[in-house]
């Protein structure tokens, strides 16, 4: 690897945008989990869902403001390291950013203090709405960072105009821009993944509080409202990633073919796991279903699915293929299968604790809520895995198609500059991370507030 200025802030970039995406998922997630335990507090009047909601808000305040600290240093890099990409795409990308912040940020910052600060001193129904505005407003904030993240997928509504500092993109339908070909497919197959993520963090602290008998009646009830939004969203999630691969195969062929190892256009087979030998042009050691990529994409196993060499020639207008042409193809190709993977443990996960919650042995089966304990880590590792097939599979475009990625570094950036902030950023951020779990592990151990429990909820009839 040539660790060049362009490399090395790909690599800052990545670093930091991972650590970033850490935190939001969660926030998502936990979300929706307030606006649902808040609202049954108020219909049931039942002490418990006040507890459950006053705990998780705790920790959705602590995720919120790491997430807050560590996306703005993305927003500078921008600036810093891609300064022609800025240039060239403010227009289009600046105009997303703007909305995000216009529709997310102050609407989920400006109800956030009652969120957090407002339980006696403002009225039930008023707390409910803030709650509701505040995760409508983490949703809104993911909305518009897809949307601009798609529009460099597959850009349309712009047109290319030749300024003093030389050409830049240019709106020419707003519309286009936030409803590019692969946006809405991406953003229903990113909100699951947050969904998930702040489903299984519950799940992951209610059923360590069951392992060590600490909060029972609470770990419980959370554990099942956090079960049933995992299930339902792990289980939604495979229909929407099939519906974004497709849209890959229509709209990113080349991406497509890194993702499964193939070079060729011919019939494709599914690899469940291998290894690509970029230099022999195969995938190596691994297990695939014959025809069956064919099938997913066409409907037909014996169709020839566009192999990555003429995907490459389409998108460069040139019959040679040199290697700065192809996007690192192994790492696609791992990166995507390990986030199918992930995707189909959570379901199986979901769906086994499902079972033992019906026969009503999920309390007791101390392997399966271990496993619950460690699953918090499945939705991180499919969310970063996604991310990372979706943006390596591109390369060597940062807007597919039009600008390639070297076109898009500040010309005066030195390789010296980016090695001193990629040190101080990843020291920063190690610490930034540090401190997130010991203030999580410090709110997990002070546990919920002492309340009554007044009754069973969410009760499923056993078997037989």
């Amino acid at each position: 690897m040539d660790l060049d200025v362009c490399m090395l802030s790909r690599i800052q970039f990545a670093m930091t945008i991972a650590f970033h995406y850490i935190y939001p998922p969660m926030s998502i997630g936990l979300g929706v989990l307030l606006v649902i335990m808040e609202s049954a507090w108020l219909i049931t009047k039942n002490p418990l869902w006040h507890q459950m909601a006053r705990f998780w808000t705790k920790i959705f305040a602590l995720t919120f403001a790491i997430g807050v600290a560590t996306g703005l240093v993305m927003e500078f890099e921008f600036g810093t390291n891609w300064a022609a990409y800025s240039r060239f795409v403010g227009d289009v990308f600046g105009s997303a950013l703007a909305a995000e912040g216009i529709f997310a940020f102050f609407l989920e910052s400006g109800f956030l203090a009652v969120l957090l600060f407002g339980w006696d001193k403002v009225r039930p129904s008023v707390h409910f709405f803030a709650t509701c505005m505040v995760c409508l407003g983490a949703h809104f904030s993911a909305v518009w960072i897809v949307i601009a993240n798609s529009w460099m997928q597959t850009p349309t509504g712009y047109h290319v105009v030749q300024g003093p500092n030389g050409p830049r993109a240019e709106i020419t339908d707003f519309w286009q821009v936030v409803f590019s070909p692969s946006s809405m497919e991406r953003l229903s197959h990113v909100l699951l993944g947050a969904w998930l993520a702040g489903a299984f963090l519950v799940l992951s602290i209610s059923a360590w509080y069951l392992l060590k008998q600490r909060h029972e009646a609470f770990a419980k009830a959370s554990l099942k409202v956090g079960l049933v939004m995992a299930l339902v969203a792990a289980l939604l999630q495979l229909a929407t990633g099939h519906v974004s691969a497709m849209g890959v195969a229509k709209n990113q062929p080349a991406k497509l073919a890194a993702m499964e190892g193939h070079y060729e256009t011919k019939p494709g087979d599914l690899w469940l796991f291998g290894w690509v030998d970029e230099s022999a042009r195969q995938v190596k050691g691994g297990v695939a279903l014959p025809g069956m990529l064919s099938w997913m994409v066409y409907g037909d196993a014996s169709k020839p699915v566009m192999g990555l060499d003429e995907a490459t020639r389409a998108l460069t207008k040139r019959q040679e293929i040199v290697p700065a042409d192809l996007p690192p193809v192994n790492l696609t190709f791992q990166a995507y299968h390990l986030m199918i993977a992930v995707g189909m443990s959570l379901i199986g996960l979901t769906l086994m604790s499902a079972f033992l919650w019906w026969r009503g042995r999920l309390w007791t089966c101390r392997p399966v809520l271990w496993l619950l304990v460690a699953s918090v880590l499945g939705p991180q590792i499919g969310n970063q895995m996604g991310w990372m097939a979706a943006e390596v599979g591109r390369q060597p475009w940062i807007v597919y198609g039009v600008m390639r990625t070297r076109e898009a570094v500040s010309p005066t950036l030195s390789i010296g500059e980016v090695w001193i902030s990629l040190i101080m950023f990843t020291g920063i951020y190690s610490l930034l991370l540090g401190v997130f779990l010991y203030l999580l592990n410090d709110k997990i151990s002070k546990g919920p507030e002492d309340l009554e429990y007044t009754g069973p909820i969410l009760k499923l009839p056993r078997a037989g």
